[in-house]
């Protein structure tokens, strides 16, 4: 598994912005695609936002125009820009990164948590 260390969360107002950021312990592509999960009490967790290697995007509907995923490669930095947060958006954010084969989600951060107050 991949060891992946997250950062960023914190308390903003409705309408702030916060950066998160991932560390994984291996190059960013060595994993076929890299995403952000994010879980808040009482409910499941789902999938916010994932890139893969060729840098193709997807979007949760609720945040697309408002979340930005993008990657340093070199840096091995996985990045989420939150944008126009709203208090929907509180909960703990999940850094997760897929094997290219077989596929799935094997390796998961600690969590960051992010609470958006009205």
């Amino acid at each position: 598994a991949v060891q992946l260390v997250e950062s960023g969360g914190g308390s903003v107002q409705a309408g702030g912005s916060l950066k998160l950021s991932c560390v994984p312990s291996i190059p960013i592509l060595t994993s076929c695609r890299m995403a952000w999960y994010r879980q808040s009490p009482g409910k499941e967790r789902e999938l916010v936002s994932n890139i893969k290697r060729d840098g193709t995007t997807n979007y949760l509907d609720s945040v697309k125009g408002r979340f930005t995923i993008s990657r340093d490669i070199r840096e091995k930095v996985l990045y989420l820009e939150m944008n126009g947060l709203k208090t929907e958006d509180t909960a703990k954010y999940y850094c997760a990164a897929e094997s290219c084969w077989p596929p799935g989600y094997n390796s998961w951060g600690q969590g960051t948590q992010v609470t958006v107050s009205s």
